[in-house]
């Protein structure tokens, strides 16, 4: 127990170095909560759940536009409606075989299967969010007995960050609360210590803080397979008794951590749309109270009274009576402030468009406009994705790529996938991107072909031989591979081959016969040569054909 006390403190000493880090963006998170994700701008405030959180809040242009950034990534990227990934060989012989690609493909079924049913789109939603207004997402991925599998994404609040040599994320020390009742449930009130054994016998229901800490094992022994001695830590701590909870490990990093942007001597955490725009943002909502301000001084002015001659109080309700002196002429009159109320609003309107434009709202929403051709709509769309396209590469790497790796094992520890074939061996897999946003980035090659038969095509009328220059077998496999086409919608190249040499047996067969009727017709002896044909097997099938 001493031991493992003394490695308690030895995290808990690093967690406070990681803390004292990440100071600097905290603030900055919270002024970015506060107008634009108000619901989660508890990082330097302490809020009790259920408060409000709008009061700074004038105009929610902001909180639209990243609702619509976040939808529109998870629809383009992660969309539960159309496929997003498929598996492929590294090996180009494996992905000609039938078999093998029949397996692929049951993988990949099983693996959609399984995002369905567990909780992934909801989730992986809030990472979207996360990542659009914080520049920071982080989203926990492990098994699930029942589902499969089990998403969770946390506040970037909880989280403190490192990074290792290449730039990825590898350390993650999480410091959450969860109710007594829920620690026991899930620990046994011996691991968690006399504090919370005693929060937990007077009131179940009150909060603990616990520490999770998922780091790089660099002293395990890789000739034991137990769960100390995997490849990645996991340690529970109670901090206040500086005390291990529960000790284990991952095969793969169970958090997955993508950042939107991301300075080079900035470590760790990311920056966002919305800190770009965050001035913007600030001076809308200002303008926004000022013309509040201003339009109820108008609506309701304030009153010009003579300083005598008024029976007070001065009654404003409908109806009222005001009673003043007989024989003057003083009149109570409104306060002409001489505001200029338009100004003010198209000033609002350039920062609205201004903030939009940062969220790529102008791109993403086609707004109303004069009616389009279905051509037009198509490179519309084209460009559009084309125009967050970059945001792509560092998705893909961060938070694509370990996110199907890591659900791919898991599956494949739970025997949840199909039995590979002897064939297979060690053939490594590649994931391929079939996303819209992903499909976006490949359709300049298809264009680029449709354009060159464009060009060919009245050519070939005058010499056909042109077209000798196209292979026609490569330019299948790059338009299927670019569209993203399904391997079951496509024969395999053994069955293409074996399909091409019946074709050819078959018009051999058409050719002798046709040429032993032409021979008989040349001779004037037509009936002995039908008999002699129709003893010949092989031409009577052709004929039958």
């Amino acid at each position: 127990m001493a031991q493992a006390d003394q490695k308690a403190v030895t995290l808990l000493k690093r967690l406070g170095t990681l803390e004292s880090q990440r100071q600097v963006w905290e603030s900055h998170w919270q002024e970015i909560a506060d107008y634009v994700i108000p619901r989660k701008a508890d990082i330097t405030k302490n809020r009790t759940a259920g408060d409000k959180r709008t009061e700074l809040i004038f105009d929610n242009t902001a909180i639209h536009a990243a609702e619509v950034l976040s939808a529109s990534l998870h629809g383009m990227l992660t969309s539960a409606s159309t496929p997003w990934f498929s598996l492929r060989f590294r090996n180009d012989a494996l992905n000609m075989n039938d078999e093998a690609k029949e397996w692929l493909e049951g993988a990949t079924d099983v693996m959609y299967q399984s995002f369905s049913r567990s909780n992934f789109q909801e989730q992986i939603h809030e990472l979207y969010h996360d990542l659009v207004c914080f520049g920071t997402g982080v989203m926990a991925v492990e098994a699930d007995r029942e589902r499969g599998l089990r998403f969770g994404t946390r506040h970037v609040s909880e989280c403190f960050l490192s990074e290792d040599d290449q730039g990825r994320v590898d350390t993650v020390f999480r410091k959450f609360k969860m109710t007594a009742r829920a620690a026991v449930n899930r620990w046994g009130e011996e691991a968690l210590g006399q504090k919370i054994e005693k929060t937990y016998k007077e009131d179940p229901y009150r909060e603990v803080t616990l520490v999770h800490v998922v780091a790089p094992r660099d002293d395990r022994d890789a000739t034991k397979y137990d769960n100390i001695n995997l490849p990645w830590m996991s340690c529970y701590i109670e901090p206040e008794e500086k005390r291990i909870v529960s000790e284990s490990g991952y095969h793969e990093n169970v958090y997955l951590v993508p950042r939107w942007l991301k300075s080079s001597f900035e470590l760790s955490y990311g920056r966002s749309v919305a800190m770009n725009c965050l001035a913007d943002i600030k001076m809308l909502n200002k303008m926004s109270e000022v013309t509040i301000r201003a339009a109820q001084k108008q609506v309701d002015p304030p009153l010009m009274l003579p300083d005598d001659g008024f029976a007070a109080p001065i009654r404003m309700v409908p109806g009222g009576l005001n009673f003043y002196r007989a024989g003057t002429k003083d009149r109570i009159e409104p306060l002409q402030i001489g505001a200029n109320t338009p100004l003010g609003l198209n000033m609002e309107e350039q920062r609205r468009n201004a903030i939009r434009s940062a969220f790529y709202v102008d791109q993403l929403i086609m707004g109303e406009g004069p009616q389009k051709t279905a051509t037009e709509v198509i490179q519309l769309t084209e460009e559009k994705l084309r125009v967050i396209g970059p945001v792509l590469g560092r998705l893909q790497a961060e938070l694509l790529q370990p996110l199907i790796n890591r659900c791919f094992n898991i599956l494949a520890r739970q025997q949840a996938l199909p039995p590979p074939p002897e064939m297979l061996g060690d053939g490594d897999i590649d994931i391929e991107y079939v996303s819209p946003l992903a499909k976006a980035q490949k359709t300049g090659e298809a264009t680029s072909i449709m354009r060159m038969f464009e060009m060919l095509m009245p050519l070939a009328q005058i010499d056909q031989s042109i077209m000798d220059h196209v292979d026609f077998d490569g330019l299948v496999k790059n338009v299927t591979r670019s569209l993203g086409v399904p391997a079951t919608v496509l024969r395999g190249e053994n069955e293409v081959v074996q399909l091409r040499e019946q074709r050819a047996e078959q018009q051999a067969a058409e050719q002798e016969v046709q040429q032993a009727r032409m021979a008989a017709e040349a001779a004037g002896d037509a009936a002995p040569a039908l008999r002699a044909v129709s003893d010949d097997p092989a031409l009577v099938e052709g004929l039958a054909q």
